[in-house]
């Protein structure tokens, strides 16, 4: 299984809309489309006073984590829907991709 953790460092008082967008309309878009969101949230802790967020993504492969993202981010449903509401908040982001087990998954999505 491929584990995609992704970090967002957002900007100064837009936390609170930045989490609204993406639990309203960005996770049931990602969802919809098949892909398999683990756990999203806020960060406990902010660094340097800038409020951060993460979401935790699942795919069978490597090959379906690229195919996935790639059709999500080229829809229409997402490039007319919430992508501006969620970028425009921002600041930037940081990706990681690893291997690991169904069950750290399973652990993470708790």
């Amino acid at each position: 299984m491929i584990l995609e953790i992704r970090t967002y460092r957002l900007k100064p008082a837009m936390a609170d809309e930045f989490l609204h967008v993406m639990r309203a309309e960005a996770i049931p878009l990602l969802t919809k489309h098949g892909i398999d969101v683990v756990a999203f949230d806020r960060s406990l802790a902010a660094e340097d006073g800038n409020e951060e967020a993460y979401l935790i993504r699942s795919y069978p492969s490597l090959q379906a984590h690229h195919d996935q993202k790639d059709s999500f981010y080229t829809s229409q449903t997402w490039l007319e829907g919430p992508r501006n509401a969620v970028v425009s908040r921002i600041e930037n982001y940081h990706t990681i991709v690893i291997e690991t087990s169904p069950e750290a998954i399973e652990t993470l999505r708790r």
